[in-house]
């Protein structure tokens, strides 16, 4: 069914190499080809013929959106009709497929040739053009359609449209690297830049800031990995910092605390690194984007690794990176993902050394980085469904101290009972206008029993927000506080 076949163009980096090493890489092509339209739910039989590879497949329009996001791949054409490679055959499919196309419209033929045939490409382009011609004008600078005419030893294939693909090498043909997220535009980027050079990942997210900022970075991670990583199954290592953020503050001098912290993150990676099998570190620095990214920093961080750490993004400025991320498609993730650093000093040191920074830490309790390695959370991050990424992040038990509590109920049960020091927004004034809050504070809201906050709650952490459900509602929360009375009654159904 010709209606239904695909032509895939391998990506030139692929065709420069030895022939060993192009089986190779186009073997694993077709593997990780495999993986992404079994992922979308479309039926295909793949057929490898050196340098073209023709899938056909039950489903199109969805299998070239998938291919066109496998690394390896230059382009990709949907092939309207497929002919004996005889030039009178090849002219008559070609005038009456086309002839509605070109009505009226600049055009052009493009014609490849390969195999034996008494005929040339430009034979091709030459009658098939003339059939052509009484229908539209040739144009063959700036066509408005170009038909093209793939002549292979078995059959024609004809065709008008030629979707890219990102090109570069298949995913996993380099090796493994363990990539340092955040959730913000450059670490995501420079994840998606290594994975185009064949780089299978691992991902690995130091936490700093909660569950609210976990859910962030799982969403850009997942897209990384359910987008661009077929032929993988990546998984995500979160490590709970926050014990370490504050020994670094109780510890550390003020204008050591990022780089310190920096070099906590490398030794962190670094051990996944190892116990992954991975060959490099991978992170999102960018150099002099912030005041840690100064080369001399930056060398004074890297005496701490045991891997070489690589930066697909040290060059970019930060236009550079938000384009990339558009392209990629983490940019809306991203952008609501605040870049949570617990420790920002007045005035960070910006030309540190190795011994400064040496002597800076010498009393920081690594133990404590042992037990995060240790205790670390690990995720398979296809395997994330969007309930994964919503119940377990929105309710929360215990309220911090430096947290904004919000009672979402009517103002008369507010008036009858409400969290000591808690603010009053009623639940449809607040989705309407909780953008309105700033987003450098942690909120916990509550209703009567909890349901109708978490939904704002959700809204708000999309959003880019610090913000819980109490688990239980008001019942749980007068239980928290001791509170001799008693919840005020509500006819809703919980």
């Amino acid at each position: 069914m010709a209606e239904r076949l695909i032509l895939v163009r391998l990506s030139g980096e692929i065709s420069t190499k030895s022939n060993r090493v192009r089986r190779r890489f186009t073997e694993h092509l077709v593997d990780n080809m495999h993986d992404a339209l079994r992922s979308v739910g479309v039926q295909q039989r793949i057929r490898n013929e050196w340098s073209r590879i023709f899938v056909e497949v039950d489903s199109v329009e969805p299998a070239l959106d998938v291919l066109t996001r496998v690394f390896g791949i230059a382009s990709c054409s949907p092939i309207d009709r497929v002919t004996k490679p005889v030039l009178d055959e090849i002219v008559r499919v070609g005038e009456e497929t086309y002839r509605d196309i070109v009505n009226g419209r600049r055009y052009a033929v493009r014609a490849r040739r390969s195999g034996r045939h008494p005929f040339s490409a430009q034979d091709v382009n030459v009658k098939l053009g003339a059939a052509l011609n009484p229908y539209g004008t040739v144009d063959l600078e700036q066509p408005d359609v170009t038909v093209h005419v793939e002549v292979r030893p078995q059959a024609a294939y004809l065709f008008h449209r030629i979707v890219p693909g990102p090109g570069g090498l298949p995913l996993g043909v380099e090796g493994r690297a363990v990539s340092l997220i955040s959730g913000g535009f450059d670490s995501a980027v420079a994840s998606w830049l290594m994975l185009k050079r064949g780089v299978e990942l691992e991902y690995v997210f130091c936490n700093l800031a909660g569950a609210a900022y976990e859910r962030s970075v799982l969403l850009v991670a997942r897209l990384l990995a359910t987008a661009w990583s077929y032929g993988s199954h990546p998984r995500i290592h979160v490590l709970d910092f926050e014990p370490l953020v504050k020994e670094l503050r109780d510890k550390v001098k003020p204008q050591y605390l990022q780089v310190v912290l920096k070099r906590l993150m490398y030794r962190a990676a670094c051990r996944i690194a190892e116990h992954t099998g991975a060959h490099a570190v991978i992170t999102g620095e960018s150099v002099g984007q912030v005041s840690s990214q100064t080369l001399a920093n930056l060398r004074s961080i890297d005496v701490v690794a045991d891997y070489p750490v690589l930066r697909p993004v040290i060059a970019y400025n930060k236009d550079e990176i938000v384009r990339q991320a558009q392209w990629v498609g983490t940019y809306a993730l991203s952008a609501v993902v605040q870049e949570y650093c617990a420790l920002v000093p007045r005035h960070p040191v910006t030309a540190a050394t190795p011994h400064g920074v040496d002597v800076a830490e010498q009393d920081v309790d690594l133990s404590l980085l042992d037990a995060a390695v240790r205790d670390r959370k690990v995720l398979f991050l296809r395997e994330l469904s969007d309930a994964d990424l919503v119940v377990p992040y929105l309710f929360t038990e215990e309220i911090p101290e430096d947290a904004t509590v919000i009672d979402c109920r009517p103002q008369s049960q507010f008036e009858a009972w409400h969290y000591p020091g808690a603010l009053h927004k009623d639940v449809d004034d607040l989705l309407v206008n909780y953008k309105q809050l700033p987003k450098d504070r942690t909120y916990v809201l509550y209703c009567m029993w909890g349901l109708q906050s978490a939904a704002v709650a959700e809204k708000m952490q999309r959003d880019g927000y610090q913000a819980y459900s109490f688990k239980g509602g008001v019942p749980a929360l007068m239980r928290r506080v001791g509170a001799d009375e008693k919840a005020p009654v509500d006819d809703r159904t919980p």
